[in-house]
Order: structure tokens, then sequence, then C-alpha cells
């Protein structure tokens, strides 16, 4: 009686300093809006041990006692001191109270811990087999069991509102009737074992885990859909809190931002059930969850700068959906694209756990979140919606063994309660955790087949390197040897990246283990891993003209256009071979010089003579006639003048420019080249003819390119009037030529000088144009 009161007054006590705790929290309202007019403690019953903890409801007990019935080893005959039955495919009871079903699991959970310990209570105390109960109640008695020595065997107290459950309350009479042998045999237990607690029993990492549980800070995340990172701050520092720099100051009413996750509070593990209870959690500002199902939606985010849909897949619950919805909203909002969407594949859920989800997809706010009722390894890049799918999200089940507290995380998750065996022995079996290896191959393999996918980020909750670095290199691997097999190089493209969720960098407890981020459990958070694999973008290949041109040659589009194009065609070059025969006439005449220019002085002195008297102008830099050859082209003969023998007091003219061809016909040479004219001058003057300098070697084949072939144009020139000309006083003098004299010169106006005729010309005559020159 004694210990009744006093442990009716620590719960006095402690309800006392949870109220003056919680009195703090009617602050925390939004932007100065409206409390809750009661913010109570939790219900007495869910309290821990040491804080007046009289027992749970019935419907706690049953719900235990079946999940042990699922879960409990089962030991072979000749080893087995106590059979639980053979009910082992039984629904689950459902609870609606979500605190009430963790306590429900975590009592299975610690009774599976100890189920070894209690069975041998049970035989020592006689307990089993005197009372004559059926086997299928035992998994009753040993969650019962569990609870009834956690609490020093203390009675248990109902309250008159809690449902009576027949079964329940017939375990708890036999246990009260056994109440001093039961308490006999663990402390014989103890003493044979040398027990300061029974927790020594444990396995050394589920002992750590069980530790490291009760310490674990409390992380948050901001709905960026209903608050702001800013907002959520001040609210919280207007009820009292302040803020700290790291997860190590947390103590008090105190807060942090985590160094991972930019939208990621972190307080101090002491407010956990007061949190429950703000206004920032009940209107869906403030989410609470573990900070290893954040790292992924974090780490999603960036991958989609350029826009496109996300696609999950694996083992999350809502508030990992709504995260990665409401961080790719907000983003896309902020650089005005268009929205993107979340497909969710729920193929392997209910329909009841569908609607859940749905319902907590509504309640954050986010309207881009659509469900596949489809088998992730049915989808292929042919279906219209998923060409637009740039991210795949995959989590995999896994086997949780970097998670201190499995059953929590299991349950918000929607995790496999089949590990909970195995969590509780510290140690997967090696065909379960070959199971899942399997399964996160065939996953990891399939995410890794889409052409438009462009990342694919893969994240677990172990430590096992057979789930995380193993798995990944190979499907890497095997992703290299597929493509090369099939020839499309375009799906072996995916390269781990070493980049951090965040730009922080690397905190205390986390490292890059290549390329691959670890975090590992620790006090301060539990443990995950995660590798982001970005496919690399195609190289992008400068070509020339030429090139291209040549490709498409080889690929038959152009019917062999490239490879023609830089060289002449057959008209170009019978044209360029017409033009060599022509330029090297003049050549074949300079081999006797003095024989073809007497000949063609002695027709123009005939022709002269024949004609009436006429003169006759020669261009800029010499005489230039033209006449079409038979196929239309012009020939251009040019006559260049050269002075020979002048006077001393004859000025000398300017005839330093030679003529020039026309510019559309290259590499020919004018018809008659091996002539100079005479510099007129105003004194008598002798002048010879001589050739013209040899032209140039003929260049050989043009050089390769694009070339263009050019048409000849026909120049005709107007007759030419000479308004100074003023005939001779005497017609006749000795020596005297028409064509190679000049008297009376005057220099022109123009740059180019102009001769002028001293043939027997009156005044008035008219000169005539000479088109056979």
């Amino acid at each position: 009686m004694v210990r009744n009161r006093n442990s009716r007054d620590r719960s006095s006590a402690s309800k006392t300093e949870a109220g003056s705790h919680i009195s703090t929290f009617k602050d925390l309202t939004l932007l100065g809006g409206p409390a809750h007019e009661e913010t109570a403690a939790l219900p007495e019953q869910l309290l821990t041990p040491g804080q007046g903890q009289l027992g749970f409801p019935d419907s706690v007990y049953l719900l235990a006692a079946a999940i042990f019935q699922h879960t409990h080893l089962e030991k072979p005959a000749t080893h087995r001191l106590v059979s639980y039955g053979k009910q082992t495919r039984l629904p689950l009871p459902e609870l609606k109270d979500e605190a009430m079903q963790r306590k429900a699991y975590e009592l299975a959970f610690n009774a599976l811990k100890f189920q070894e310990l209690l069975e041998d209570i049970m035989i020592d105390s006689c307990l089993y087999p005197a009372q004559s109960m059926p086997d299928d109640e035992m998994s009753l008695v040993a969650v019962m069991l569990y609870d009834f020595q956690d609490r020093k065997f203390l009675p248990w107290e109902h309250h008159r509102d809690q449902e009576f459950i027949r079964e329940v309350r017939d375990v708890e009479n036999c246990l009260l009737r056994f109440k001093t042998k039961l308490a006999a045999s663990l402390a014989r237990c103890r003493i044979k074992h040398d027990l300061l607690t029974i927790e020594c029993l444990l396995p050394e990492s589920v002992r750590m885990k069980q530790e490291r549980s009760s310490s674990l800070p409390l992380y948050a995340w901001v709905n960026t859909l209903k608050s702001s990172l800013d907002e959520v701050q001040s609210v919280l520092k207007r009820a009292g809190f302040s803020q700290v720099k790291s997860i190590g100051q947390l103590e008090g009413q105190t807060f942090c931002q985590d160094p991972h996750c930019g939208d990621t509070l972190v307080f101090p593990a002491q407010l956990r059930a007061d949190m429950y209870h703000t206004k920032l959690l009940s209107d869906h500002m403030l989410i609470i969850q573990d900070k290893s199902c954040s790292l992924g939606p974090n780490a999603v985010c960036p991958l989609l700068s350029g826009g496109g849909d996300v696609l999950m897949v694996g083992c999350f619950s809502g508030l990992t959906v709504s995260h990665t919805a409401s961080l790719i909203a907000v983003n896309h909002k902020a650089s005005s694209k268009d929205q993107s969407k979340v497909y969710v594949c729920v193929s392997d859920l209910t329909a009841a756990q569908r609607e859940e989800l749905l319902g907590v997809v509504k309640n954050m706010g986010c309207n881009n979140v659509k469900l596949i009722p489809k088998v992730f390894q049915s989808l292929d890049g042919g279906d219209t919606w998923i060409q637009k799918v740039r991210v795949i999200l995959l989590t995999p089940k896994c086997s949780v063994s970097a998670i201190s507290n499995p059953v929590e995380f299991i349950l918000r998750e929607n995790g496999g309660t089949e590990l909970l065996r195995d969590l509780s022995q510290g140690s997967i079996a090696q065909s379960k955790l070959e199971a899942l290896v399997e399964q996160q191959r065939k996953d990891i393999d399939h995410a890794l087949k889409f052409p438009k996918v462009s990342a694919v980020v893969y994240s677990t909750c172990s430590f096992y390197p057979e789930e995380n670095e193993e798995v990944v290199s190979r499907a890497l691997e095997e992703a290299k040897a597929r493509s090369a097999q099939q020839g499309d190089p375009k799906l072996s493209d995916f390269r781990p990246s070493p980049t951090l969720p965040c730009s922080a960098g690397l905190v205390e407890g986390s490292e890059m283990t290549g390329p691959f981020f670890t975090l590992e459990p620790s006090e301060q958070s539990n443990g995950c891993f995660l590798a982001v694999l970005i496919r690399e973008p195609e190289p992008v290949v400068e070509e020339t003209p030429q090139e291209v041109l040549a490709r498409a040659n080889a690929m038959g589009l152009l019917d062999r256009i490239g490879s023609t194009c830089n060289q002449p065609t057959s008209k170009q070059r019978r044209g360029y071979a017409n033009q060599t025969a022509k330029a090297a006439h003049p050549r074949i005449s300079q081999s006797h010089p003095s024989i073809s220019i007497q000949s063609r002085v002695n027709q123009l002195r005939n022709r002269e003579t024949k004609s009436s008297s006429s003169v006759t102008m020669y261009g800029q830099q010499g005489l230039s006639n033209k006449r079409l050859s038979p196929r239309g082209k012009t020939r251009v003969p040019c006559w260049q003048p050269s002075q020979n023998t002048v006077s001393s007091s004859s000025p000398k003219p300017d005839h330093t420019t030679p003529c020039k061809s026309i510019a559309c016909v290259k590499n020919t040479a004018a018809l008659i080249k091996g002539l100079h004219l005479p510099t007129p001058a105003t004194s008598n003057f002798t002048s010879t003819l001589h050739p013209a300098p040899p032209p140039p070697a003929p260049v050989g084949l043009p050089p390769r390119g694009r070339q263009e072939v050019l048409k000849p144009v026909a120049l005709i020139l107007p007759p030419v009037h000479f308004p100074n000309y003023f005939p001779p006083k005497h017609s006749k003098i000795a020596g005297y030529s028409p064509t190679l004299t000049y008297n009376r010169w005057r220099p022109p106006s123009q740059s180019v000088p102009l001769f002028h005729s001293s043939g027997s010309l009156c005044k008035g005559d008219v000169v005539k144009p000479r088109p056979w020159l």
C-alpha cells in the first residue's frame, strides 16, 4: 500500500510538471490564431513505466496477443516448452486510435524480445501447464506477463468507461493468483545469470537500439503548402522557444534546423508528447516524421530543375508522398513552370490503405498526386503518362536494421510487421535478407530501363551492404552489360552522384561511402542509405558541314550529294579544259615573237589603208575590242603600250596599270597580249612593238570547295568622239603612220590617258567603231 501511495504521488507530480510545459504550448498558434480551449495531457494509461502506468485497455492486450501469435519464434517440437496454438492466419483486430495501436505493437515487440525468459518464468512458477488454459490464449498470457513484471507486479486499475473483454480479465486474475511465484521465478533467473536488469539478456545491438530510441530527437518538416519555414520559426519563438545551432545543443524549449534537410526542424525528445497537441500539428503546418524519410524527397526536388514528373515506388506513407508533392509544387510555382505530378504505385496496398493515403494527401493540401494501381514491374516506357516522368524515387521494402525504434517506423511507413521477430533478436534471417535483396534488384533494374528517366533516387533504412552499395553497383553493371548487348548506349549512362541532399555538408554521424550517402544510426538520428543515380547527358558533337553531308550521304539521304559537292562537275571540267587550251595559245605564239608580231602589224596597216580615215581609241590601259566566240563567250584582246625610244624633252605618260580581264572568267589569257602601244609625246619619236611578258603558268585544278559557275557577259562599248581633236595642216609628213603617230596630244582630265590619232581627217568627220578588231 505504501508503494501504491508513492506511485500515485509521483503520478500527480508528473502531471503537474507536464501541465506546466503544456501551458506554454497553448501559445503555439500560427500568426496569432485562436488556440485550443483545452490542451489535456496524455491519458494516464499511456504514460511510460515509473510515471503512474497501471495497465492498458483490454483491446490493447488483445491486439498485442494477436501480433505475438503471428510473429513469435516457433521452436521445434523437441525443444518447445510452451505451445501457442496454430491460429496464425487470423486477421488482426483493428484499432482506430493510432496511439493505442502503437502501444499494442510495442508491447508485442517487447514480449518477442524476452520470449525465452517469459517461457522459463511460466515453467518455473508452474503457471504452465498447471493452469488449464487453451494454447490459443498463451500468447495473451505472454504479453500480459511481460507487462505485469514491467510494472513491478502491481495490480491493474481499470476505468469505468473502458471496454470489458472476458478473456483478458481471466488471464489477469490467473496472473494475480501466481504473482508471488512469478516474482520469485524472475528473481532466481536474474541471480542465475547475474543480471542487473533483464535488459542484460538482450543482444548488444538490440540493447543499444533500445537506449537510443528513448533519446532520439523529434524531427518535423514544414508543410510549405500551408505555411513557411520563417512563419513557423517566428511562432515558436513567440511561444518561448529559442533556436540553437546544432542538435547537440537541444535542451528544454529549444529547436534547430536540420543540416541536411532545409525544411526540417528538430526538437528535444522530452517535448514529443506535448508537440502532438499543438495547433501547428493539428493544422498540418508542421509534420512529425523521421529524418530518414525526409532525405529522399529533398534529394528529388533539385533533380527536377528542367521540369517533369516523379514516380514513387516502394514502402512509404502518405506523409512521404505529401512531403514530395509539396516540395515539387512550391518549387515549380516559384519558377513559373507547369505543375509537376507525383505518381504513386499502390499495387500492394489494400483499398482501405489507398483511401487512407488519399485522405492524408488531401489534408496536406496536395492536389498533384495520382495513384497508379499497377505493379511497377509491369510498367514500360510506352505509357503516355510515364513519358513525362523524369525522376523515380525508389524506397523498397528493406530490413529496417538502421532504425532504433522499428515499431514506430514500421507503423508510420507501412512496413512489414513480419520483420518484428527478427528485429527483436538483433539480426535478420538469411532467407529473409536474400528475399529482400532479390526484390530490390528487380525494382532498381526496372527503374534504370526507362529511356526518358534522367535520375533514380534509391533509399533504404538498412546498414547491410547487400541492400545498399552492392545492389546499386550490381544494377549499374547489369545495365551497362544489357546496353552493350542491345547496342543502345543510352541505357548505361547512369552514374552515382556524390552530391549530398543539402549543401550544408557532412555533419557528425554522416559520411560519404564512395559516391553514396550514408547516415549512421546514433543518439541524434536513425540511419539510412541514399544513392542518387543521374543519367549523363549526351555529348554535344560539333560537326562541320562537310561531315554532316558525308554522314547523310552514307545513309543514302542525299544521293551522294555530299561526296560530289566539293568536286567540279563535268561541265565545269570541260569549260576549264577549253580555258586552258585558249590560255596556252599565246604561249605557243611566243615561240616566234618576231614573226607573229610582224604579221599582226601588217594586217593592221592594211586595214587602216583600205578604210576611210578614222581614229581608234584604246581603253583605259590599251586597245580593247571584243567579239563573241562561237559558244557565245566574250573574247577581250588587250594591247599594252610600251615605249622603246623617247626623246629627253618628251614627258613620260602614266602607263603602269595593265589591262584587266572580265572577273567571271578565271585563269584565261587575252586573245592578243603580245603587242605594246607606243606612248604618245609632243615631239617626234620612233616606236617599235615588243611582245608582252609571258602569261603566268596555268594554275592546276581549282581548289576544292564550293564553286559557282558564272555566266558570260557581253560588253558593248559606245562610239567614242574626240571633242578636242584638230586635224593637222599638212596631211603628209615624212614617216607618218596614222596608227602609230599622234600629234597635238592634250592630256585629258581622266586618270587613264586617251590617245588621239593624227590621221588626215576633216573637222566634223565622225569616228566610227571598228568591229573587225
